[in-house]
């Protein structure tokens, strides 16, 4: 008996995708379906480029055809992606940006920037188009992450007459920062609202594009730069970044909370742990727990969100970020393969967000 379209699909409709719950031809994810003689095709259209489950899909779809359709089919699986986005208006500002990011850790020093670039780097490294906002404007550290210190935006004038910075691009990512407006050794000594200003113009005058995903590298504390960001863009959702440390883990308690409270409502999509141990570079199987240990998972579970992952202390992630080259562009390196999987594991929390909870709005904060 010939093989069928309609076949294909009522096989596929018992493979789940294992984190929306779900089957594939349910979640609209099988598209460009042929058939010829014995010969089966298909594509299966992910949530992100990222998907750390797609060689589990994969088998998964090649099993239900040779198991209801016919065992000597012969089956070629396509992978490709469409990033969801949870955004309520795609006519408001940032129109073509999929998911907007808040990274934050209520306290500096905790490695949250290095974090977020290589973060970013990660995400793009997976075929995804990632930006970029340094929104930590008296502290900028992105120019010299990725090596662009003297990089200058240019402006430019649109069809309808409007000015427009150019993001800068590296490592595949875009862009922008205070630090590349002001001359490196001068103080930005602002008041909170001339650095909301700023913060605004990043958002609303820079040319952004399309993107799958816009990080928010944002500063210490819960200050007016994380009410600014909330009340001009709907946030997909927000990281938190701590070391294991207890003065870190307040601060970082601080920030999380801002987050969920019923006036902001933006969905936390989990904690990341940094300097969780120290390794050794002469002895990668040794962890010292310098700064504690568990801080950040129990963080998680208190909180009731994901513990998206570890990062260890190690002298060459530091170096990284100095030299403007970060750790995740190395190919023989651990540490690269742990922020290769974190970005995985946020990709997947974003999709997941996206298909279960409501679209985001941008916050109205009223004054009684």
């Amino acid at each position: 008996m010939a093989i069928t379209k309609e076949d294909v699909l009522r096989a596929l409709s018992y493979v789940e995708e294992p984190d929306l719950g779900k089957d594939l031809v349910t979640l609209n994810m099988i598209e460009d379906v042929a058939i010829d003689g014995r010969k089966v095709s298909f594509t299966v259209i992910l949530t992100t480029p990222a998907c750390p489950l797609k060689d589990l899909i994969r088998t998964a779809c090649e099993r239900a055809i040779h198991t209801m359709v016919d065992k000597e089919a012969e089956v070629t699986v396509n992978m490709t992606s469409r990033v969801t986005s949870g955004r309520m208006d795609a006519s408001a500002v940032l129109k073509g940006v999929k998911n907007i990011i808040a990274i934050a850790s209520g306290k500096g020093g905790v490695g949250k920037s290095t974090v977020t670039a290589n973060l970013a780097i990660a995400l793009a490294q997976t075929g995804a188009k990632v930006g970029l906002i340094d929104a930590d404007i008296s502290g900028p550290s992105m120019p010299v992450m990725f090596n662009v210190e003297d990089a200058k935006p240019r402006v430019f004038q649109t069809a309808d007459g409007k000015n427009m910075i150019e993001t800068i691009k590296s490592h595949s990512v875009k862009l922008i920062s205070i630090g590349f407006l002001t001359p490196a050794e001068h103080a930005i000594v602002w008041r909170g609202p001339m650095a909301s200003s700023a913060l605004k113009q990043f958002i609303t005058e820079c040319d952004w594009g399309e993107l799958d995903y816009l990080l928010i590298d944002l500063p210490p504390g819960t200050s007016d730069i994380h009410l600014t960001l909330v009340q001009t863009v709907p946030v997909t959702g927000a990281i938190i970044v701590t070391t294991p440390q207890k003065v870190a883990l307040a601060d970082a308690q601080k920030g999380l909370s801002m987050f969920q409270q019923p006036q902001i409502n933006v969905p936390v999509l989990g904690v990341i742990e940094n300097m969780a141990y120290f390794t050794p570079e002469e002895l990668p199987e040794n962890k010292y727990f310098i700064f504690g240990k568990g801080g950040g998972e129990n963080l998680a579970a208190k909180n009731g969100v994901p513990f998206i992952g570890q990062i260890p202390l190690v002298q060459s992630i530091r170096e990284g970020g100095d030299n403007g080259l970060p750790e995740v562009l190395k190919t023989d390196s651990p540490s690269a393969a742990i922020f290769k999987e974190i970005a995985r594991e946020v990709a997947r929390q974003i999709s997941v967000r996206n298909a279960e909870l409501a679209q985001t709005k941008v916050v109205e904060i009223t004054r009684t």
